[in-house]
């Protein structure tokens, strides 16, 4: 079958949180110190900037909402420990 649309195996048949939870191990699995972008703040900026250039203007949330944008970097802060480096 060349066309997967619409198949609903594997992944695809479960619900968003069930395969939230499988990405999220494969996360989990690697310690902090050894994932790239924890060491190497300088691939995270690319990897980040690419994928944002991949996406048209339009769909990009935080270009049409500054609170969005403004509260996921509060909350990325927060997460990283507020920036006491």
């Amino acid at each position: 079958m060349a066309d997967n649309e619409g198949s609903n195996r594997g992944t695809a048949a479960m619900d968003e949180e069930k395969r939230r939870e499988i990405a999220s191990k494969g996360g989990q699995s690697v310690p902090a110190e050894e994932r790239s972008f924890s060491k190497d703040r300088e691939l995270a900026r690319e990897a980040g900037k690419k994928g944002g250039e991949s996406v048209p203007d339009e769909k990009r949330p935080f270009s049409q909402d500054r609170e969005l944008a403004r509260e996921a970097g509060k909350k990325g802060g927060e997460n990283s420990g507020g920036g006491n480096r």
